[in-house]
């Protein structure tokens, strides 16, 4: 005799013959499809290379001030300095503003370590502040309460892709005589909007911005890389001096200095990837788009809330799931071919590096608690319609299951 099927066969054959579908039609998810960005762009990418490679201009070849030039009238700033990464442009950018050991620098808690790194290597006192539990970017409030006599320094990070809140900051900073360098790394392209209706582009806005090239970023390069923005003049030849081991003319050293440099190739890269960028950010946005239709009636997930005078060009789609069901969720996605991210697992302030700072386990409740509710989406320029129906349906499906 013939049993009738119960409901959890029903599901499990329809688990199956989805997963099934998915496998045989859909490319796989990846968290950034750089590959099949590459082949959209092919014959641009490869002739760029082909140029450096027959003119053997490898450092300091036409490109890099090429791209300087081009990435500066994008950003509408005086002067870009390219380098070797994002964690060298911070470092850089600090030696140049004559920053002294014992000289305190606040940035937020939430980010990752290369904002505190630096700051910690060149012997400074790193004062981390919360976050702003909905947009995750670090709390103006907060800022305000760590400012001392010793501040020199405010590094806002602009943090999955929108700008903290700067007219909030540069206020701050201009009443307290501070400086504020804006890390930009996550948010290449977005634009800030102040109350008078100005915009301007993330890391333009401070006494100097950085950012970072590295592959996954909206504007990344197939290496490392980065930048450092300033309408300081003096400033910005400060900065390509100690970039270039403390030299302005060679073999004379004014500066104590570093050897952090773009490469041509990459620089290449990048003028390719340029012309693009504003499309590559909107595609993101549509990603964000599909993922919040898709979630905004589920009651276990919170979106990513917007920060009201920013843009966000979402260098990661971050979720916030609630009941402690962060990890469960991840594992289920991993099952199902959908991988993701937590960024970020563990607070600055109990890294064991950073113990010397002397703060307890529970000073900071708000970073505590996003690092064990964040889980970040795939989303890039090249997602398709199947991977993101496959994806939102399999996150809608672990929920239904925990009813």
């Amino acid at each position: 005799m013939n049993r009738q099927a119960s409901s959890g066969d029903i599901s499990v054959e329809k688990h199956y013959l989805r997963k099934l579908i998915y496998s045989v039609r859909m490319r796989e998810i990846q968290m950034v499809d750089l590959k099949t960005q590459y082949e959209r762009l092919k014959p641009d990418i490869d002739n760029a290379i082909f140029s450096v490679i027959n003119a053997s201009s490898f450092i300091r070849g036409p490109g890099v001030k090429l791209f300087e030039e081009e990435l500066r009238e994008y950003l509408g700033v005086r002067n870009v300095i390219s380098c070797g990464n994002g964690t060298d442009a911070l470092q850089i950018t600090m030696m140049s503003l004559g920053l002294k050991p014992g000289d305190e620098v606040i940035t937020t808690n939430f980010t990752f370590i290369a904002t505190l790194e630096t700051v910690a290597l060149l012997g400074m006192r790193p004062v981390i502040v919360e976050p702003d539990p909905g947009t995750f970017n670090i709390s103006v409030e907060g800022i305000a309460r760590a400012i001392t006599r010793k501040t020199r320094a405010i590094i806002p990070v602009h943090l999955f892709g929108q700008c903290a809140r700067m007219d909030e900051i540069m206020k701050l900073a201009a009443d307290n005589k501070l400086f504020v360098i804006e890390d930009g790394a996550q948010a290449a392209g977005a634009d800030y909007i102040f109350p008078d209706g100005t915009r301007k582009k993330a890391g333009t806005i401070g006494t100097a911005g950085t950012t970072s090239f590295f592959p996954s970023k909206n504007l990344g390069c197939y290496g490392d890389g980065g930048a450092v923005f300033t309408d300081d003049d003096e400033l910005a030849s400060k900065i390509r001096s100690i970039a270039n081991h403390g030299m302005k003319v060679k073999y004379h050293y004014n500066d104590i200095g570093v050897n952090s440099r773009l490469d041509t190739l990459q620089a290449e890269i990048l003028r390719v990837k340029l012309k693009h960028l504003d499309s590559f950010n909107r595609a993101r946005q549509d990603v964000a788009a599909c993922y919040d239709s898709a979630f905004s009636g589920c009651s276990q997930i919170e979106i990513p809330e917007r920060e009201d005078n920013s843009t966000h060009i979402f260098n990661q789609y971050t979720i916030k799931v609630r009941n402690g069901l962060r990890d469960e969720l991840k594992k289920y996605l991993q099952e199902h071919d959908i991988p993701s991210m937590v960024y970020y697992p563990g607070p600055l302030h109990m890294q064991k590096a950073y113990s010397y700072l002397g703060y307890g386990e529970n000073d900071f409740p708000v970073t505590t608690g996003l690092c064990r509710e964040v889980l970040s989406l795939p989303v890039h320029t090249e997602m398709e319609h199947d991977q993101l129906k496959h994806i939102t349906d399999t996150v809608l499906e672990f929920f239904e299951k925990q009813k």
